[in-house]
């Protein structure tokens, strides 16, 4: 009986290791199974993502892979979504459901989509936007709804929905949109709202006035049948001259009705020709703008008709879309005053742009924006500047004084100078050629040097035909003699101490013994 206990003990131990590695296989199974079958027939499934797109499915599959980011269910024939369908994928990102035929969307439809981001259910045949329909995205940021049916949105529809960047409303029938909704500081991120191509037959414009400029920047309204009215007409043109995308980029489909009875009296809004007489009737919309130079600070109002509400918010948003509110602390150069007004400090060229103040009276429960263009310069160099052109205009000057003297002399000769008649005046070359040995005596005939000197000449008082004929000395022997020098001046080539043509010289010969 003692030799069985050891032995017993040693089977106990080979079944326990048996049944743990039988349930580490069925374990392992099960697993893998599931893994298999978590992608849908229909599907294609990669690392994260999940498309079931264009299956003629007619409603989501019931297994969903939960590693899923990116869900695509497009073109299909779905017509409803179940509560809570997207419990199981806690990673998507992004839901691709357009090209479908839902018509409605139930209040647990997206409960547990909190990390949705990307929502595009876009060719669908929704009548309404809802209140509840995406209340629960409020991490959403992108919200595609073109081509629907969409005719009414709720004026609470997108109140929770604090990430929205981009909203596509495009290619419905929505007759009125609550403007108001979007006015508050609680879409501080909204950079497009595309309302193009409705049924819109008026725009408030006093509500799209008391909203953001980065709201308005991305608001598209072309192609509504809206009536022509000078406030809008104002507005638009407003918006083009500041270069406003939303205008900028659909000049053309701006349209408006001439007639609101006539359906085909379709004009251009900034060509109609009525518009012309608009501009004096109207107040000009216009940003206040202020200059200041690099180092300084400044000090911006918000310039609001709530100065005297101790319930008034401010809330301040730079060109770079930087939010600034008091007493939260901003940056090291800008922050929010108590009385609501923007200091900045030390100003550099980066402060420049558009400022955007928004105003909130909780007792009043109404709220107004003021925008402010801030333009940031380098000081003017003036004085610098100014003493670099007087010392250029000097220089220049000079220059110009030293020209006129070398090229610019007055002419001594009797030809430059138009006396009264009388004997003409000696023009001696003698007074034309600086020489350090000028001749002795004046008379008709002079000899030459017999080294090499320059030579000096005086002309005979007598003028053929406006020539001074020249005496020649009586050393010349001969004139046609090869070895002497002709030389053939008239009263031009002595016209100038600065005269361009050469100063001729002769090398005299030694007479030979044979000459005498």
């Amino acid at each position: 009986m003692m030799n069985m206990l050891p032995l017993a003990t040693a089977v106990w131990k080979f079944l326990g290791n048996l049944l743990v590695f039988l349930e580490l296989f069925v374990e392992v199974s099960t697993f893998n199974s599931s893994a298999f079958t978590s992608c849908p027939n229909a599907c294609i499934c990669t690392a994260d993502l999940l498309s079931c797109a264009r299956q003629e499915l007619h409603q989501v599959p019931v297994i969903l892979p939960p590693t899923a980011t990116t869900l695509d269910l497009s073109h299909n024939a779905i017509t409803h979504l179940h509560d809570h369908w997207l419990a199981t994928l806690p990673h998507l990102h992004t839901l691709r459901i357009s090209h479908n035929q839902i018509n409605d969307l139930s209040r647990q439809v997206f409960h547990s989509a909190i990390s949705l981001v990307h929502l595009d259910m876009s060719s669908n045949h929704l009548h309404a936007v809802k209140k509840h329909y995406f209340e629960n995205l409020v991490n959403l940021e992108e919200l595609l709804l073109y081509h629907n049916e969409i005719v009414e949105v709720d004026g609470n529809a997108f109140v929770k929905l604090t990430s929205l960047q981009k909203v596509y409303l495009s290619w419905n029938y929505i007759t009125q949109f609550p403007f108001r909704a979007i006015q508050g500081f609680k879409h501080t991120h909204l950079r497009t709202l595309d309302l193009s191509t409705n049924n819109l037959s008026s725009i408030p414009v006093e509500e799209i006035a008391a909203l953001p400029v980065f709201i308005k920047n991305g608001l598209y309204l072309h192609n509504n049948p809206v009536k022509c009215e000078c406030s809008l007409h104002q507005m638009l043109q407003e918006w083009k001259n500041r270069g406003f995308s939303s205008v900028q980029d659909f000049t053309e489909q701006h349209t408006c009705k001439a007639y609101s009875n006539v359906p085909r009296s379709i004009v251009n809004t900034f060509t109609y020709k009525y518009f012309e007489n608009c501009s004096t009737s109207l107040k000009e919309l216009s940003i206040l703008k202020i200059t200041c130079k690099v180092g300084q600070s400044l000090v911006v109002p918000c310039n609001t008709s709530f100065d005297g509400d101790n319930t008034t918010i401010y809330r301040w948003i730079s060109p770079k879309h930087e939010l600034f509110m008091y007493p939260e602390p901003s940056d090291k150069t800008r922050r929010v005053l108590k009385n609501g007004s923007l200091k900045i400090t030390k100003a550099d060229r980066f402060h420049s742009g558009v400022y955007v103040c928004v105003a909130i009276s909780e007792r009043q429960k109404i709220n107004a924006t003021h925008e402010v263009n801030i333009t940031v310069q380098y000081p003017k160099l003036v004085d610098s500047f100014n003493t670099g052109i007087t010392t250029l205009l000097g220089c220049v000057v000079g220059l110009l004084l030293v020209l006129i003297y070398l090229y610019l002399t007055p002419c001594r000769c009797s030809k430059c100078f138009k006396k009264p008649a009388g004997p003409p005046q000696d023009c001696s070359a003698q007074s034309s050629i600086l020489s350090t040995t000028p001749p002795a005596t004046d008379g008709p005939n002079r000899k030459i040097s017999t080294n090499k000197h320059v030579v000096f000449l005086e002309p005979i008082k007598e003028v053929q035909n406006g020539k001074v004929r020249l005496a020649v000395g009586e050393d010349f022997p001969d004139m046609k003699s090869p070895k002497l020098l002709h030389l053939k001046l008239d009263s031009e080539s002595i016209s100038s101490v600065f005269s361009d043509r050469p100063i001729m010289t002769y090398e005299a010969e030694e007479p030979s013994p044979a000459d005498g």
